[in-house]
């Protein structure tokens, strides 16, 4: 069956962007949109690029791409839309190498314990985590969003994101799930932790390596966060 999906337009984003910012003006928190210049930063996001160094996560059945070298290029995408729209980025990583200290003789939880710090440090309205996902069962597919059950916060904005994909991105699951995840539950701030979609499926994980489609889909998940914060 030939994947359809719908594309995700600019405009959408920037329209819930003016609708935030008449949001803010209505409790007192006014700022001015100038068409020739960006608006002030109204909100932060930390946008985590999951794995990274000798973590390289899942592994793509045809390319061989790695989980990590993919999650960072979908960080990446998901920093410039929204830093078009005027939200500021914290980056946990910017590039291919862990967070962890070269001396750690646990690797795993030096990388997490730098992350929390980053988050911790960042002032930040919410968090963005991004994965890529993997299963035996090759015909699993879909952009599934999942969140701490313990905050309420985490709970709204993935429903928001994995709404927006669902709306805009074939395959997309049906609902976002709870899941017990040190990245979501190290913090109080909402988050949500994205699986973009299944590298053990071979035509997900071609559609994956498009730059059109981690367009869309980053599209997709910044217009879920825009309709959390408009809440």
């Amino acid at each position: 069956m030939k994947l359809k999906f719908l594309t995700i337009k600019k405009a959408h984003c920037a329209i819930l962007l003016v609708v935030l910012v008449a949001i803010c003006s209505i409790v007192g928190v006014c700022y001015v949109v100038r068409a020739t210049s960006s608006p002030k930063p109204q909100y932060t996001i930390v946008i985590d690029a999951g794995h990274g160094g000798v973590d390289g996560g899942a592994v793509g059945k045809n390319s061989k791409v790695t989980e990590s070298e993919l999650n960072l290029k979908y960080a990446l995408t998901l920093k410039a839309i929204c830093e078009e729209l005027g939200i500021k980025v914290v980056m946990t990583r910017n590039d291919m190498n862990g967070l962890y200290s070269p001396f750690a003789s646990n690797k795993k939880r030096s990388d997490m314990e730098t992350r929390r710090q980053i988050i911790e440090q960042s002032n930040a309205d919410l968090l963005i985590s991004v994965h890529m996902n993997s299963f035996p069962l090759s015909s699993s597919r879909g952009p599934h969003v999942f969140y701490d059950s313990k905050n309420e916060g985490s709970k709204a904005l993935a429903d928001k994101i994995q709404s927006s994909l669902r709306e805009n991105i074939a395959y997309s699951k049906q609902n976002a799930n709870n899941s017990d995840l040190y990245i979501l539950n190290c913090t109080d701030l909402p988050g949500a932790l994205i699986e973009f979609g299944f590298l053990s499926n071979k035509e997900e994980e071609n559609l994956l390596l498009l730059d059109s489609y981690r367009q869309d889909i980053c599209y997709a998940v910044v217009c879920g966060v825009l309709e959390y914060l408009s809440m």
